[in-house]
């Protein structure tokens, strides 16, 4: 029976129309440009007293963190009946350093916003002292312990120290060893989010939703405020590998749920990697940018950004919510109630129902009502566990940063930015059936143990109506398929991979030179969702215009990264760049091919590049002493890596007030004007952008 303080609604198609017309959003209202507040905003000053109490515990830890990294004791990181798991005390260093980097960035960034934070920062100190004095004894009973805890793990993006909040069911005390149920919650928006105030919630409080004792939690940093997106989105993924490490996760019962800003990235993390999750519970939040933003004159925003909110709009991916189980909430009264409406739209258009609990009388927060239903469902469905291997897949995309969906993936689109689909289905034990959209090269991957097909008989392959013979599935119950299709004839020429050694039409286009590919796509901003490097010049310039905005622009880089994604960005001299890091990061090449050695070594293998006296794109020509280029490339010095020139992520300034707004700016390649001084929004005019082709070949901008 359902609860008279809760109304649970199933929309219909119709009532999601009325009601996506009828709710505006809680979007804020738009500052004009050039009064932008600063975000994180300014610190308050604190006493000297207190400063020099605080910079006195950061040193002392600092040595003791300093210490441990020299030692060779030991830690018992998982209790054994017989044989204890033990680890290098050095390894748990991260669980230590997050209370040394909060306390320090907000004495060295001016990051106290209110004085009650200076008690908040000495109690972690005395935390980390505790902990560090804990490790250098051989002892880290913090691992085990139930209840609230807060652990740290280092970023394979910049090699920061990123923290990350837990809570421990009572249960595992005596039982660690038992697989759990993982529940991940994304917070809200705070601007006011430091470290600190991370940290001291975390420690204190068990969050929205209290779990059961069969239920872990995890409260991502995200890297504070930026609606968990590029580092923020990695951030969730590194979190979780640091709490596999000590404890027994279910694979199949992690669940993904969050609220407002929260809400937004639990609807990401749902639509965009669905194959992962049991469930999904999103609370509010928003789903799609234009609406949102109440952009109504397209014609305002450049080409190339309104086909990169392809990359985060949750809505344009509704249909992978087929392989995941979605409960959303909304209040009855609040304005992002247009996130559950519009996504509910978009999933009739896929034939799909959206379960929606709406909180009566609610504004933007929960009722105990719909809480209670929230969990009732979700419970029911984790019981049962995310399918391992299901019977029918049904995915979308528009980038290959998100290229696969349980065991389909896509491994080449004929073109970025415009939407692929997969519809795949096991028919009874002798064939599948599949359907394509704009991909241009697929695998189908059942891993061992999980193939329902018969391996006694050779799959038959039904790709856009037409079948293909398939190889035979393995004694391990594993089988896989990889197909070529054509984009003139999808119906009809399509090649299956055989071995490796023959000279089929997938093999030769494997390796027919540079192909887009996952993790290797674009735009820009992919680069920092991995290591990167930023490269500083040391040669002298071509001119000493571009040479100041270059030098300006790597400041704001290195400024900004720290701001909105709380890392320090890694820094060499061209000259010191070694082999080692061409191959495992991607390097953020700054200046022109005369000032940076490492780009002078590359600049004729990049599609765009200088000439005589001129910035040349294709046959396009600009003056090299007022323009600039920023691009992405595959590295030619290692194709498995990104190089980028003069450019970090490019969302700036005016962005950082609203999550909605934090999209890609820019897409595979620009030529900025520096003539044209830069803004909060651009980092200066733009005189050409546009996309690379699927096999990073200059294409004629739209």
């Amino acid at each position: 029976m359902e609860n008279v303080n809760m109304k649970l609604i199933a929309i219909s198609l119709s009532l999601c129309l009325v009601l996506a017309s009828a709710v505006r959003s809680a979007a804020p209202a738009e500052m004009p440009l050039g009064k932008e507040k600063r975000v994180p905003p300014p610190g308050v000053k604190i006493t000297d007293a207190d400063r020099e109490a605080l910079e006195a515990g950061v040193a002392q830890l600092k040595q003791e963190i300093d210490a441990i990294a020299k030692s060779s004791a030991v830690v018992e990181v998982a209790p054994g009946i017989a044989s204890p798991v033990l680890a290098k005390a050095a390894a748990l260093l991260p669980d230590v350093e997050i209370f040394y980097n909060a306390v320090r960035y907000a004495l060295v960034y001016n990051e106290f916003f209110n004085v009650s934070e200076v008690a908040k920062a000495k109690a972690l100190l005395a935390e980390g002292m505790d902990r560090a004095s804990a490790l250098q004894q051989g002892q880290a009973s913090w691992i085990h312990a139930p209840g609230l805890i807060v652990r740290g793990y280092v970023s394979k993006i910049d090699g920061s120290i990123q923290p990350y909040g837990l809570v421990i069911p009572g249960s595992f005390a005596t039982d660690p060893y038992r697989k759990r149920r993982l529940d991940i919650w994304y917070h809200g928006r705070g601007e006011t989010l430091n470290e600190i105030n991370f940290l001291s919630d975390r420690r204190k409080s068990v969050g929205e939703f209290p779990p059961d004792d069969d239920t872990i939690v995890l409260h991502p940093y995200g890297r504070y405020c930026n609606g968990n997106r590029f580092a923020g989105e990695v951030d969730t993924f590194e979190a979780i590998d640091g709490v596999k490490k000590n404890y027994a996760i279910d694979n199949d019962r992690i669940l993904v749920r969050g609220f407002s800003m929260g809400g937004a990235a639990c609807w990401m993390f749902a639509t965009h990697h669905a194959g992962l999750w049991a469930a999904a519970a999103p609370g509010a939040g928003y789903t799609e940018t234009a609406e949102f933003l109440h952009i109504t004159d397209l014609s305002t925003v450049p080409w190339y950004q309104q086909e990169l909110w392809h990359l985060y709009d949750s809505v344009d991916y509704a249909v992978n919510l087929y392989n995941c189980p979605t409960v959303s909430y909304s209040g009855e009264l609040d304005g992002q109630r247009q996130a559950a409406n519009m996504m509910a739209k978009a999933l009739a258009g896929e034939g799909i129902d959206l379960t929606q609990v709406i909180g009566a009388g609610a504004h933007h927060n929960y009722v105990p009502a719909a809480k209670e239903e929230i969990n009732r469902r979700l419970d029911s469905i984790a019981r049962h566990g995310r399918d391992p291997l299901p019977s029918h897949v049904k995915f979308t995309t528009w980038t290959l940063r998100y290229n696969s969906m349980d065991w389909v993936m896509v491994d080449a689109l004929h073109h970025h930015w415009e939407r692929a689909r997969v519809d795949a289905e096991i028919v009874g034990r002798h064939s599948v059936k599949v359907t394509t959209e704009n991909v241009a090269a697929l695998t189908l991957r059942m891993p061992p143990g999980l193939c329902p097909l018969d391996m006694t008989v050779k799959p038959i392959v039904i790709i856009n109506g037409v079948p293909y013979g398939a190889d035979a599935v393995k004694s391990d119950r594993s089988w896989t398929g990889n197909f070529y299709i054509s984009e003139e004839k999808p119906d009809t020429d399509v090649v299956e991979i055989g071995p490796l050694d023959e000279p089929n039409a997938w093999t030769r286009f494997l390796a027919s030179g540079l192909r887009k590919s996952h993790g290797l796509q674009g735009p820009i901003d992919d680069a920092f969702m991995d290591s990167f490097i930023f490269v500083q010049p040391t040669d002298k310039p071509l001119n000493n215009k571009t040479a100041a905005w270059v030098a300006a622009e790597m400041k704001h880089a290195i400024e900004h990264w720290r701001r909105q994604f709380r890392g320090d960005a890694r820094v060499k001299k061209d000259s010191d760049i070694t082999d080692a890091d061409i191959a495992s990061s991607n390097l953020v090449l700054w200046g022109d091919r005369s000032s940076n050695r490492v780009l002078a070594k590359i600049a004729d293998a990049l599609p765009i590049g200088w000439k005589g006296d001129s910035v040349c794109v294709g046959d396009a020509k600009y003056p090299s002493d007022t323009h600039i280029p920023v691009l992405i490339y595959p590295n030619p010095l290692n194709q498995k890596r990104y190089v980028v020139l003069n450019s970090c992520f490019t969302f700036r300034e005016y962005d950082y007030e609203n999550n909605a707004r934090q999209s890609p700016k820019l897409p595979d390649w620009a030529v900025v004007d520096v003539s044209v001084a830069p803004t909060a929004q651009s980092p200066g005019a733009i005189s050409a952008a546009g996309f690379f082709g699927e096999n990073w070949e200059l294409v004629k901008p739209k």
